[in-house]
């Protein structure tokens, strides 16, 4: 006696590749966690879906991308009109609130490019790079590291 859920003839079965196998219904499915030889698509990242409902417009629906871009944009622009700490300082800004923004919003849209990890991490160290490379910068540098000075004291001499 055939059990319902299997096919009758599995020597019909069609496997495609060696790693795959014939789900219940009989249709060729992977089993193991191998990479195929050949990739087809590319999952979304985790948080990659619309940042609001489908409904929504294009630009509602990424605006957490669009928050950074902007914030970006207009420190480039400061930077090109002259105010380069600012504008420095509200770039490595927008990227600290890309990292916050991939932290607690569960979907953020064309924001999540890795894992939530990598790209909190990846927006967090840049993000304050940048922000204290601007601090630091000359002449007259809002933040002052002693140890700094020192070390370059100690390798150019």
């Amino acid at each position: 006696m055939e059990h319902p859920d299997q096919p009758e003839h599995p020597e019909h079965l069609t496997v495609r590749d060696p790693v795959s196998a014939p789900d219940a219904e009989g249709r060729p499915r992977r089993v193991t966690r191998r990479f195929p030889l050949f990739t087809r698509d590319t999952a979304r990242p985790e948080g990659g879906g619309r940042a609001a409902g489908g409904d929504a417009p294009a630009p509602a629906r990424q605006w957490p991308i669009l928050l950074v871009v902007g914030l970006v944009g207009i420190g480039l622009l400061l930077t090109a009109l002259d105010v380069f700490r600012w504008g420095t300082l509200l770039i490595g800004a927008a990227l600290l609130v890309g990292a916050a923004l991939r932290w607690v919003l569960p979907d953020v849209g064309m924001l999540a490019v890795r894992s939530r990890f990598t790209d909190i991490v990846t927006y967090g160290v840049l993000g304050l790079a940048i922000v204290l490379l601007a601090l630091m910068a000359q002449p007259k540098p809002w933040l002052e590291l002693p140890f700094l000075k020192d070390t370059l004291h100690f390798t150019v001499s």
